[in-house]
């Protein structure tokens, strides 16, 4: 068959092997005499013993035997920008996958059978680790059912689709649909690094586009700096302060629930905030 397998009169089958050769180089086997000997493994494999010695002979000729069909698979992907070596070890759990599952009583060529494995482990490699930002596995696969029904409804419509249509086509709410178009904006992401290009021709990094001051901040530290000194000051006062400043109560309306008169509410907030005043600067 090849001069791969060495003959039983040269070297006999294997010890506890029953009937299986030894394989010389198996992964450098020609695809013929791969599948003429998988079928050979596979008869045997299917009652030896798992975890036996043998088992585990057969089962790794088999995944060496094979690996070519990795080979071919991942030379599908070879423009998806990530190391064919790590596409290539993907796709040999997908294999391994195939040969535990496969069966001699399919009455299928193990190619046919492990390939779609194969190739199936690999597209879920890409959907787990392309996304620039982790969304969950249903709405990763809600973009690609939403991008094919967003291609069906403009060829058919002529327009692009609204978001009741979608929904009707995919059989969503008009939520999820939302939500998947969300999701989508975390499969790719752009460094803030990158040059863009104004009207003059003058490249300049997109981060001196995106963000400003946020005014919110500075009223933060402000709070975390005044909470203390509103903690020092009396019972009534700080009652004034909520009255005033969280109510939004008039003095004469703050007087009229103290028994006091505006001047005097005038006079007592006056010098709250004075005082608060200073324990700000005090602070800075």
């Amino acid at each position: 068959m090849t001069t791969a397998v060495a003959t039983e009169a040269e070297t006999g089958t294997r010890t506890g092997v029953t009937d299986l050769p030894e394989v010389n180089a198996p992964e450098s086997l020609a695809p013929r005499d791969a599948r003429a000997l998988s079928r050979l493994f596979f008869d045997k494999l299917a009652v030896l013993e798992e975890g036996t010695p043998e088992h585990q002979y057969a089962r790794n000729t088999l995944i060496e035997m094979n690996m070519s069909l990795v080979r071919y698979a991942a030379g599908r992907f070879r423009g998806r920008g990530d190391q064919m070596e790590d596409i290539v070890q993907v796709g040999m759990i997908g294999l391994i996958k195939a040969i535990d599952r496969f069966e001699l009583s399919r009455e299928v060529e193990f190619p046919t059978f492990a390939v779609p494995y194969i190739v199936g482990e690999i597209k879920r490699f890409f959907r787990d680790t392309s996304w620039a930002v982790h969304v969950p596995r249903r709405l990763q696969e809600a973009r690609v059912e939403l991008a094919k029904a967003t291609e069906e409804l403009s060829t058919r419509l002529g327009r692009a689709p609204k978001v009741s249509e979608l929904a009707t086509l995919m059989s969503l709410s008009e939520d999820e649909v939302i939500e998947a178009r969300l999701a989508s904006n975390g499969y790719n992401s752009t460094s803030l690094d990158a040059a863009i290009t104004n009207a003059d021709d003058d490249e300049t990094a997109l981060a001196d586009f995106l963000g400003a001051e946020d005014p919110g901040m500075e009223l933060v530290e402000n709070f975390q700096s005044l909470a203390p000194l509103i903690g020092r000051l009396d019972d009534r006062d700080r009652r004034i302060l909520h009255l005033r400043f969280v109510e939004e109560l008039t003095q004469a309306e703050i007087g009229e629930q103290l028994g006091v008169s505006q001047m005097h509410v005038s006079r007592l907030l006056t010098r709250m905030l004075a005082r608060l005043r200073e324990g700000m600067l005090a602070t800075d």
